[in-house]
């Protein structure tokens, strides 16, 4: 299990003093009010920053950070993924997952054949749908309901599903 959990991105500067739009990656956008810190990660490092503000504008989050002041600052960091530390992460319910978690997956079908490689979620407002690339480069798209997921080892990293009827013919 990957240590952080992303966020949100940082898509472009807001005004002047260094503050940035985020678009948050994130199921709930007001889990940023309750962020102390989150980490920056610059591709070469993970930079801790304080949130000083947070408000909201349509589907982003603007954020200001205590350790930038000037957008000349801040503005190199356009397209950098803010990270939290798993502690830090909501708690999840019963039979919930992080994405960052299911990604790389082995999937397998009841009867333990190898299926492919978890490589996508899309997520469709009804219910998820999980990417699979086979061996052969085939994608197979499973919807993550209960009838069909039948268990995900985060720990083993191995996913047991049931083939629905016409979905390997699709």
């Amino acid at each position: 299990m990957e240590p952080y959990l992303r966020v949100g991105v940082i898509s472009a500067t807001h005004g002047l003093k260094g503050e940035v739009k985020v678009f948050p990656t994130t199921d709930d956008i007001r889990r940023f009010q309750d962020l102390k810190q989150v980490f920056l990660d610059t591709g070469r490092e993970k930079k801790l920053l304080t949130l000083s503000q947070v408000r909201y504008f349509k589907n982003q989050v603007i954020l200001k950070f205590k350790e930038f002041d000037d957008i000349n600052d801040i503005e190199k960091y356009r397209g950098c993924d803010l990270l939290i530390d798993r502690k830090d992460a909501v708690p999840l319910k019963e039979n919930e997952n992080f994405i960052g978690d299911l990604i790389g997956m082995v999937v397998e079908t009841e009867g333990g054949e190898p299926l492919g490689i978890l490589t996508d979620v899309l997520q469709t407002g009804a219910n998820d749908v999980y990417v699979v690339e086979s061996q052969e480069g085939r994608e197979l798209l499973l919807p993550a309901i209960p009838s069909c997921i039948l268990e995900a080892n985060v720990e083993e990293r191995r996913m047991r599903v049931h083939l629905l009827e016409g979905l390997l013919d699709l």
